[in-house]
């Protein structure tokens, strides 16, 4: 059929799925969905972020989520990834020794301004700096550019800017591009075309990750068009959790489950216990008190766990 015989999933559920909650999550819940997470053979899964707490209150507990978590998980846990905003927050995590970093970054001027009060281009010139002194110690360096398909306040976002600011986020030294659907306006024509654009600039697929949103309930369809485009990571967040505060109404990040019932049809390898993973969410919708909008979840745990 063309499409990859292994996928790897990138869970954000942690960081991505809970830093919207307007409650706070209390660390030890973090860190027992994170194990749960891990048990469930999720090969990938992305902390927490180094964000100033005043930016989100939710992870103003990062460091002491990380030193918790690695004495329940061991130094095993200083491979998952976590979000560094700027050197500040690379410094933490150097304090800590992580070994996988992320920076976020904007397709778009106006979110650029409004996330990380620089412009485009000065977003890049604060990125330079934590990357290169990341990769001096080692790290591994992702980098997130949201807004790859729609601008709450520009609208859609021609290819080419994304494909500019994405080869110049590679360029700095990170070793993989996750473009982010981050308001969910995306299709999968525009997946295709996006994907093939950054071919034609000569950026191997090898190198990009996708992170659709489920807005206008397409992100199934964009992931299999990522699929036969050749994308073999994915993000995606453990009970559909998250959601974008631009957009109205979003229903928030592809439910890792709705991926992996997908994957799993297709018959291409990811590693994950669907059963175990479910738990996983029902469990953190009942922390949450609301039910998981995840359509496996819903299916396979019934209205109880729904």
């Amino acid at each position: 059929m063309g499409l990859p015989e292994k996928v790897t999933i990138w869970e954000v559920g942690p960081r991505d799925g809970l830093q919207n909650e307007s409650a706070l999550v209390p660390t030890a819940t973090k860190v027992a969905f994170i194990g749960r997470l891990v048990e469930a053979g999720l090969p990938i899964v992305e902390a927490t972020s180094f964000v100033h707490p005043k930016w989100v209150p939710q992870l103003a507990d990062a460091a002491d989520l990380v030193d918790v978590l690695v004495a329940d998980l061991g130094d095993g846990a200083r491979d998952l990834p976590v979000l560094v905003p700027n050197e500040r927050g690379l410094d933490r995590a150097l304090e800590k020794g992580l070994r996988h970093v992320a920076i976020f970054g904007s397709a778009t001027e106006t979110f650029a301004q409004r996330n990380l009060n620089r412009s485009l281009d000065e977003q890049l010139t604060m990125f330079e700096p934590t990357v290169r002194r990341a990769r001096e110690h080692g790290l591994d360096v992702r980098a997130y550019v949201s807004m790859c398909f729609g601008d709450p306040w520009e609208g859609r976002v021609p290819i080419d800017q994304v494909v500019a600011v994405g080869k110049r986020l590679l360029d700095l030294g990170a070793s993989q591009l996750s473009l982010g659907d981050t308001i969910g306006v995306g299709t999968a024509a525009h997946v295709t075309a996006l994907l093939g654009a950054f071919h034609e600039a000569g950026v191997g697929v090898g190198d990009l990750a996708v992170h659709f949103h489920d807005t206008y309930g397409q992100a199934l369809s964009n992931a299999t068009a990522a699929l036969r485009a050749g994308v073999t990571t994915f993000d995606a967040s453990a009970g559909g959790l998250g959601g974008c505060p631009y957009a109205k109404s979003a229903t928030g990040n592809l439910a890792t489950e709705d991926l992996v019932w997908l994957l799993t049809g297709l018959g291409i390898e990811h590693g994950v216990d669907l059963a175990r993973l479910v738990e996983a969410s029902v469990w953190m919708a009942g922390e949450l008190g609301r039910p998981s909008p995840s359509a496996v979840v819903k299916a396979l745990a019934g209205s109880s766990g729904a």
